[in-house]
């Protein structure tokens, strides 16, 4: 009988730390003196009583090993759940949004999406935009932990490549979990302080800086105003742009960097696509501006920069109105948004090492018609890439072109149109943030959209989050008789 104790002893324990960090925006509104600190002191005391007694009811159960199922189920499940304790101030608070609403905020905070349904957020009371923040910072934290240590074990997309790398988590529960979190999390507390201190060295508030840095180094996107980043501008968007950057690298390079290996960011081949097709994007972006618009080159840099970086890490932020840049640049950044960042960071997307994969492999294909009876090996980094690797990078491409048009064409049934929903369905698989449109383009949001289509978006942005096959695997028989 399949046990499902280890798998609640775990996410009741994250649930009772959720709670707990609800105690924080408390405190920065009673500072302010909004009048919502009771809307955070209730839903921690809920999230910390069902965490709590969650956890204590099945903590016999937190010796035992992780079955493949269970570590598959504990994964999936952990970006369900949270979401149902992460919407409770938004129901309860000044925002009063529906569930569907609350709920849609919460999951697109903590898978770092960054799409948004609230508006008037210049007014919004200071504790629930931290909350926003905090959401987007522990997601992104949670999800480099998660592609470190669990993806490489689950063998989906490809990720086993970097098994050498990650940890072995079967046998117990976490058991080497507590090192690669401790080391990554120093890291990323550490890089979210300096690009604090970098915001406010460009004149941001120290509010303002906290919180768009914690959104920031998480490549969520959520800002504290309606005009997103467009609130700030000239320092404030290189600043953002470098440290996205660095939150779009693998964490795990950073470590070693740490432990004495100054080369090891560098010798990343991911890193070095990742950078290159940044720089061959901003110029491709800032001579169309300079010709076609009229701009101070400067300026031309600084935007195409700044949104480039924006959607190529999933972070979503949004500097100018780019729908108004023609049909050619609009086109690009639908595209821009499905590369995404490296392996094992927190940026989203379909990742740079999978598109590498896939030309290594092509590479190979065409050299064996030149060359009929060659023997040729795909390789990566200097390394062969087994068949088995190949065809999961090829499986994750195929179920996400399927999964795109299957939600495309169930968001149109909704109503919503060709470009709102085929952009909306990529911006929430791809976990990037802003869609096309007038309606969930850069400068609107998703607050239109009918509850179906929020849900829909919603299961998306979980499936888009955790590499697609982690979810669909469970939905299939053959899976939990194994």
């Amino acid at each position: 009988m399949f046990d499902v104790r280890p798998v609640a002893y775990v996410i009741g324990l994250l649930v009772t730390c959720l709670g707990a960090t609800m105690l924080l925006p408390l405190m920065v509104d009673i500072v302010e003196g909004r009048g919502q600190w009771h809307v955070f002191a209730e839903s921690a005391i809920l999230t910390m009583l069902v965490g709590g007694l969650t956890a204590l009811s099945c903590s016999d159960a937190g010796r035992q090993g992780l079955s493949i199922q269970q570590t598959f189920l504990l994964t999936s499940s952990v970006w369900g759940v949270l979401p149902l304790f992460g919407a409770l101030p938004f129901v309860f608070g000044a925002t009063e949004a529906s569930f569907v609403d609350a709920y849609f905020e919460a999951m697109s905070g903590l898978t770092t999406t960054g799409s948004t349904v609230f508006s008037n957020l210049d007014t919004m009371p200071k504790g629930l935009l931290l909350w926003r923040g905090l959401l987007q910072w522990l997601g992104g934290i949670g999800i480099v932990v998660v592609a470190m240590v669990f993806l490489p074990e689950l063998r989906v997309g490809g990720m086993q490549i970097f098994r050498s790398e990650g940890f072995d988590t079967m046998g117990k529960i976490l058991p080497r979990a507590t090192q690669i979190s401790s080391s990554i999390s120093t890291i990323y507390v550490t890089l979210t302080l300096v690009c604090a201190g970098a915001y406010l060295l460009t004149g941001m508030n120290p509010f303002d800086a906290t919180v768009h840095a914690m959104t920031t180094m998480s490549t969520g996107g959520f800002a504290n105003y309606d005009a997103s980043f467009g609130a700030f501008s000239g320092a404030p968007e290189y600043v953002a742009s470098v440290f996205m950057i660095l939150a779009a690298l693998p964490f795990v390079r950073y470590v070693q960097y740490v432990a004495g290996d100054r080369g090891a960011i560098w010798r990343d081949i991911q890193v070095r696509g990742f950078v290159f097709t940044i720089g061959a994007l901003v110029i491709v972006v800032s001579v169309t501006l300079l010709a076609v618009f009229p701009h101070h080159p400067e300026q031309a840099v600084r935007e195409a920069l700044f949104n480039i970086v924006s959607i190529i890490s999933g972070t979503g932020y949004a500097s100018v109105d780019y729908m108004g840049w023609g049909p050619f640049l609009v086109m690009l950044f639908f595209f821009i948004g499905l590369i995404g960042g490296c392996a094992g960071s927190t940026a989203c997307s379909v990742k740079i090492f999978r598109y590498q994969l896939l030309f290594a492999s092509v590479r190979v294909q065409l050299r064996r018609i030149r060359a009929p009876h060659g023997i040729f090996t795909p390789r990566y980094d200097g390394r062969p890439v087994t068949e088995e690797i190949l065809n999961s990078v090829m499986v994750f491409f195929v179920f996400f072109v399927v999964s795109l048009g299957v939600l495309s064409v169930a968001l149109s049934l909704t109503g919503l149109d060709f470009i709102t929903s085929l952009s909306g369905a990529a911006t929430a698989l791809a976990n990037v943030g802003p869609g096309l449109g007038p309606e969930i383009g850069p400068a609107g949001n998703f607050a239109g959209l009918s509850d179906t289509a929020k849900w829909m978006l919603a299961f998306a942005m979980l499936v888009g989050r955790l590499e697609l096959m982690t979810v669909y695997a469970m939905f299939t028989l053959r899976f939990w008789r194994a």
